[in-house]
């Protein structure tokens, strides 16, 4: 006991300080308080909740909240990422019905969908993916929707499967700058990131990324990526800043500052982005809209 009560202080000790711009904000509004309450009551899996996003409350007051499919257990092991990684259990295949209901239930007006890697089938998913996307369409008609999917080992095929789905947004995540990729993400390629996001940018649905900083990369390294993005028909991207889950993650190399997120903002704008949210804060699904 006394060496874990040890090993924790020297975590802390390593900690940056978090600068006053990361302090978050206790959720409130009514709105939120009547999806929080949905939640607990009927036992919902959101993003939101298990992820503890700083957001929570100004998307839930908004009508936006992301679950996640596939199971909780990915089998990769990226360095920065808090889900459990392993052997994952069995697909529950009527877990594309329950997130259908869940997001009727709550009476969202714009649904984001994300998942763990599932490397270890045959489709890696994509036909929950889809029958996710489908039961949400029909249980939820007027409800808008983004997906942030994997890479699906950069085959087409199934990425078209989720193209053909109309969604209205497919996201997929760089994560990270090319240079820092390697040691950041497990199994992912900068460069396979990039054709799934092509294929997404020369369909009807609308290609998003997201990426974090605070990793050790650097400014012009960020606006290659910019550039990367807007080449393969990119047309909306988030920045925020990365914050370390435990002492078995990655160290946060730097505190971007707020000022540093608006150049970034303002560079993304110029470059033709047409959504640029770039803020401390922001996550993949943040101010998530069509």
């Amino acid at each position: 006991m006394l060496y874990f009560y040890r090993a924790f202080l020297y975590y802390k000790m390593r900690q940056k300080q978090k600068p006053d711009w990361l302090k978050i904000k206790l959720p409130q509004g009514e709105n939120y308080r009547k999806l929080k309450g949905i939640v607990t009551e009927h036992k919902l899996h959101t993003i939101c909740t298990s992820g503890k996003c700083p957001n929570m409350g100004e998307c839930w007051n908004n009508g936006t909240a992301t679950f996640m499919i596939l199971g909780e257990i990915c089998t990769r092991a990226c360095k920065f990422c808090a889900t459990m990684s392993g052997k994952p259990l069995a697909l529950d295949l009527q877990e594309p019905q329950k997130v259908a209901e869940s997001i009727k239930l709550m009476e969202l007006k714009h649904a984001v969908i994300t998942s763990v890697d599932r490397d270890d089938l045959d489709d890696y998913g994509a036909k929950h993916w889809v029958d996710t996307i489908k039961a949400i369409k029909r249980e939820c008609p007027g409800v808008t929707m983004e997906v942030l999917i994997p890479d699906f080992q950069g085959r087409e095929d199934l990425v078209q499967m989720i193209i053909e789905a109309k969604p209205d947004v497919i996201s997929h995540n760089l994560e990270t700058v090319r240079r820092l990729t390697a040691q950041t993400r497990s199994r992912a390629d900068y460069d396979t990131s990039l054709k799934v996001l092509k294929q997404i940018g020369e369909s009807d649905c609308v290609a998003k990324s997201g990426i974090m900083v605070g990793l050790g990369e650097k400014d012009d390294e960020v606006y290659d990526l910019m550039d990367d993005l807007r080449a393969v028909g990119c047309e909306m991207i988030t920045i925020g800043q990365y914050l370390q889950p435990s002492p078995k993650h990655l160290e946060v190399v730097d505190y971007v500052t707020p000022k540093t997120f608006l150049e970034y903002r303002k560079a993304g704008f110029e470059k033709g982005f047409r959504v640029v949210e770039s803020a401390p804060l922001v996550r993949s699904s943040y101010h998530a809209t069509v």
